[in-house]
């Protein structure tokens, strides 16, 4: 059943040898594949980047461009779908790990054996199905996703404001007692909503559709905005929150960056910090180095994290094991903004010793 075509596959032949071409062509057509042709290894890539193939057949001898730059170029390309591809080349070539290096699937010798190509050809195709197959229930599932989170944020967002409304009496006067619940119910609906805010961007990083605008941004100076915003949070658990950040006069550090994506970032990892440390301090220290990253360090004297959590903290949906967890996307997310700003982020911890979270970010200049 492995051979059957579900559709016609489409097969690009790639060979400087006019003959070669005509007869892999005919062999592959008969069987009922769509058959592209290709002399050089430019007019490939022209002929790919125009109408992509569902398999290549590349010869690596050909002038002016072999089949490993061919093959280097598409691997490469992110903008090209999966494509495999199967290098044919001469018995006298004692072996082929440049080419499988780079990316080729696999390879076979000429003069070959017909049957063998076939095979070849068969399997690589069942690669490109599978492959096909994945990416398209991933897709389905982050477009199912996204639109429940989306259908499930406009009816939060209109409680949001009808509560609100009623909170501040424009339906007539507030009951006795109702206020309290009002506000709890305020709060749990903010929380959600949070929650489905999060959820939509976890997917759309994952899938490529956030879209960032970078500009240079003094990053000192947005920690320390960040600091003031929550100071309060912090004075209400009577923490000290240190800003060992640089001096005005030390002039700017800038990042190249999203400001409301990092902002979200810091916000979210010094919030945690606030959030699940009852007593001592929160500390967020700047340092620039002589490398082109700068180092944003949050420690606090919190409870610590075991070695068993550590493992899983910044998956999705992985809270650990403390009763204060909230939804689990927060630290996944914190790292995806950063990630997408080529940074990195990383944690040291130990039960009873508080936690450390480093945050490093290439330099703007």
């Amino acid at each position: 059943m492995f051979s059957k075509i579900s559709k016609k596959d489409h097969i690009l032949v790639v060979d400087d040898s006019s003959d070669n071409r005509l007869l892999i062509k005919s062999i592959l057509a008969g069987k009922g594949y769509k058959i592209t042709v290709a002399d050089s290894g430019a007019s490939a890539i022209a002929e790919i980047t125009k109408s992509p193939p569902d398999l290549i057949l590349l010869d690596i001898m050909m002038p002016e461009m072999d089949g490993y730059e061919v093959t280097r170029r598409l691997r490469e390309n992110n903008d090209l779908p999966f494509m495999p591809i199967l290098l044919i080349t001469a018995f006298d070539r004692p072996s082929l790990p440049q080419g499988l290096d780079i990316g080729a699937d696999d390879f076979i010798r000429k003069p070959f054996d017909w049957d063998e190509l076939l095979a070849r050809v068969r399997s690589l195709l069942r690669l490109k199905h599978s492959v096909d197959e994945r990416d398209h229930i991933a897709r389905q599932r982050e477009d199912f996703v996204s639109r429940l989170a989306h259908d499930l944020r406009t009816p939060l967002v209109a409680a949001d404001r009808m509560l609100h409304l009623l909170h501040q009496g424009a339906f007539g006067p507030v009951p006795p007692g109702i206020n309290e619940a009002l506000d709890r119910m305020i709060g749990s609906n903010n929380n959600l909503l949070k929650m489905v805010n999060e959820l939509l961007d976890v997917y759309r990083y994952e899938a490529g559709r956030k879209n960032l605008a970078f500009f240079p941004i003094n990053l000192p100076y947005l920690l320390s905005e960040i600091g003031a915003e929550l100071a309060p949070l912090a004075m209400e658990k009577q923490l000290d929150l240190k800003l060992n950040l640089p001096d005005k006069r030390d002039g700017e550090v800038k990042v190249l960056g999203d400001a409301l994506e990092l902002r979200r970032a810091f916000t979210n990892l010094i919030g945690n910090g606030i959030k699940f440390t009852d007593t001592g301090f929160v500390e967020i220290r700047f340092h620039t180095t002589a490398t082109p990253y700068l180092t944003v360090e949050i420690q606090d004297t919190g409870p610590g994290i075991s070695t068993q959590d550590q493992a899983i903290l910044f998956e999705r949906f992985r809270t650990g094991n403390h009763t204060r967890a909230g939804s689990g996307l927060g630290l996944y997310l914190s790292r995806q903004i950063l990630e997408a700003h080529k940074g990195t982020l990383e944690l040291q911890s130990q039960l009873g010793a508080g936690s450390l979270f480093t945050v490093r970010l290439p330099v703007y200049s």
